[in-house]
């Protein structure tokens, strides 16, 4: 059992948890809890890690054996330790490394069984919001994300857990070339909407049936003058009082299962 935190492998749990540099050079992650260590698909766990109380629980048999049967042996820890290396308040007393995943471009726009919808983010920076959309694009049918290079990490613990799981399910892609990206989708045939204080249209008034693409801004700025003018069409969630515009995740969602409803309507997918 591991005592102290000047352990080397201790030290580098906390490097994969807090610098996003140190994630891409080992092209690993942390995931943290019950349900995330549940759901990591076969063969992409690298490592696991246990707290002694979590060991000690009879309630936790089942993870451990969980564990075993991917074949990796958990290392254990003192309970200091481990919540020196978890990023919750509260960890439940499981970690584990994950091998990162990498999609292509082209695995954004689903597998031709359910036209293209994808969120197309641009320096998207609350990694709550980053994460929400991945597990609201999921239940909403979204087939990809896309996100520039000013977008939150993926791998950050906070967006990872937002995720609630649908980091293992939803492709997405980093551009380092973001309105060349959009170029791209354009060519796919993808509509390009982009949600806008000063959008031309409700929401609910296009018609998303074909393949189509929500643009989302930054929370401070929203979208870029150059990526708005590549939309298509600009939209706008009708507001009442004197807010002016929704959490960026909420608007999110709101055009994600508009998208959904059009469709279902018209008997897609």
């Amino acid at each position: 059992m591991i005592t102290s935190t000047s352990n080397a492998r201790v030290r580098n749990l906390m490097k994969l948890g807090k610098k996003a540099k140190e994630r891409d050079a080992q092209d690993a992650f942390l995931v943290e809890g019950v349900r995330m260590m549940r759901e990591v698909p076969s063969g992409e766990l690298l490592e696991a890690w246990v707290s002694q109380s979590f060991a000690r629980d009879p309630a936790h048999r089942e993870d451990l054996q969980h564990l075993e049967r991917l074949g990796v042996t958990p290392e254990l820890v003192t309970d200091e330790v481990f919540r020196a290396c978890a990023d919750t308040r509260t960890p439940q007393g499981i970690l584990g490394v994950v091998r990162q995943r990498h999609y292509r471009p082209e695995d954004l726009l689903g597998d031709g069984t359910w036209p293209a919808l994808v969120m197309v983010l641009e320096n998207l920076q609350d990694p709550g919001n980053l994460g929400t959309i991945l597990r609201t694009g999921e239940g909403a049918g979204v087939t990809g994300v896309l996100m520039s290079r000013g977008c939150a990490d993926l791998y950050n613990p906070k967006v990872t857990r937002a995720t609630m799981g649908s980091i293992w399910r939803m492709p997405f892609v980093y551009t380092e070339d973001f309105f060349g990206s959009l170029h791209w989708l354009k060519e796919q045939g993808v509509t390009l909407c982009a949600a806008h204080l000063q959008g031309a249209v409700d929401y609910d008034a296009p018609d998303y049936g074909g393949p189509s693409a929500f643009m989302i801004g930054n929370e401070g700025n929203g979208l870029s003058d150059e990526a708005a003018r590549m939309a298509d069409v600009r939209i706008r969630i009708p507001m009442r009082g004197s807010v002016e515009s929704l959490n960026a995740s909420i608007a999110a969602a709101v055009l994600m299962y508009e998208a959904l409803r059009c469709r279902r309507a018209k008997g897609i997918g």
